[in-house]
């Protein structure tokens, strides 16, 4: 397979991934109808409660953007203050590490299941179906892309520029943060960057570490979404999209030290490369949110004092 070929496949794998993404949050988001956001309107009085909420929605929409994306909606509309929507943004980055936990196994044998399934009840006169379906065949989407990406991650490895690219995120953990930061931001999916990882770390072309680092890196571009959606908005609305940059720049800032820390605790609790990284990107985002949920009103604050207060 020529050079041209193999990069041609591995973004065509990362458009399916993305597609696939997409058409399941569709299904789950129009299942549900208005009723998250009714939710979030009734159920953020207190941080506690709006990280519950951020995480349980993101879990089941499987997009922390998307409900990032809603939050900053809401803001600007005047329904959710911008304190309320701190313990949203931290249970976001909580719900989001279901979709990886789930990645790690190898789940191909339900592919050709989830596929066929998805295209059948897409095609019944039903509304309830027709979602369901897209769930489906979404979520099979995902799998083939997930297998596909694995398929090529050797061939790719052994290309020389790749090579050498690959030495420079193994030797370096400062790049392999700057590469999933910039990727996460062109292709707006977090868990698309580190799943792409994952399908490295199980043909052993990156390391623990390095997978981390990538992880690490994707956090802070996911963040790009929540900044767009804020463009041309409130005051308010965009220091939501603030709040969620600092959140995470300043998670990597003080976990990047403890990297190894973070690699031998994921290492202790599987064998299973894929999994340890969805293990370590899980640690990270809990324990970023708990730290930080006791101190939502002086982080309000910090945020209010760098970005200033409404005109």
């Amino acid at each position: 397979m020529t050079h041209k070929e193999l990069f041609t496949l591995f973004i065509v794998f990362i458009a399916l991934f993305l597609f696939g993404m997409t058409i399941m949050r569709a299904g789950l988001h129009n299942l549900a109808g208005d009723r998250f956001k009714h939710i979030l309107e009734k159920m953020t009085d207190s941080p506690w409660k709006g990280l519950l909420l951020g995480a349980g929605i993101t879990a089941l929409l499987q997009s922390s953007s998307a409900v990032m994306i809603m939050a900053v909606g809401l803001v600007a509309a005047g329904i959710l203050t911008f304190k309320q929507s701190i313990g949203i943004i931290l249970g976001t980055n909580i719900g989001t590490c279901l979709t990886l936990e789930m990645l790690a196994f190898d789940l191909s044998a339900f592919i050709m299941p989830l596929l066929l399934i998805g295209v059948f009840l897409i095609f019944l006169k039903n509304q309830i179906t027709y979602f369901l379906g897209c769930i489906s065949f979404g979520l099979g989407c995902i799998f083939v892309a997930m297998h596909g990406l694995e398929g090529l991650a050797f061939p790719i490895s052994s290309l020389p520029f790749a090579h050498s690219f690959f030495t420079w995120t193994n030797n370096s953990e400062l790049f392999g943060v700057g590469l999933g930061t910039v990727f996460s931001a062109i292709i707006q999916s977090s868990t698309a960057t580190t799943a792409i990882a994952m399908g490295f770390m199980n043909d052993e072309i990156f390391g623990l570490t390095s997978g981390i680092a990538i992880m690490l890196g994707a956090n802070i571009g996911t963040c790009f979404s929540a900044f767009l959606a804020s463009v041309g908005a409130n005051h308010s609305a965009r220091l939501v999209a603030f709040a969620h940059i600092w959140l995470n720049l300043l998670g990597v800032i003080l976990f990047f030290p403890f990297i190894g820390w973070l690699s031998e605790v994921a290492s202790s609790l599987t064998h299973l490369p894929s999994l340890q990284l969805a293990h370590a990107s899980t640690i990270f985002n809990i324990i970023s949110s708990l730290v930080l949920l006791p101190f939502v009103h002086w982080y309000a604050k910090f945020i209010i004092f760098v970005h200033g207060r409404k005109n």
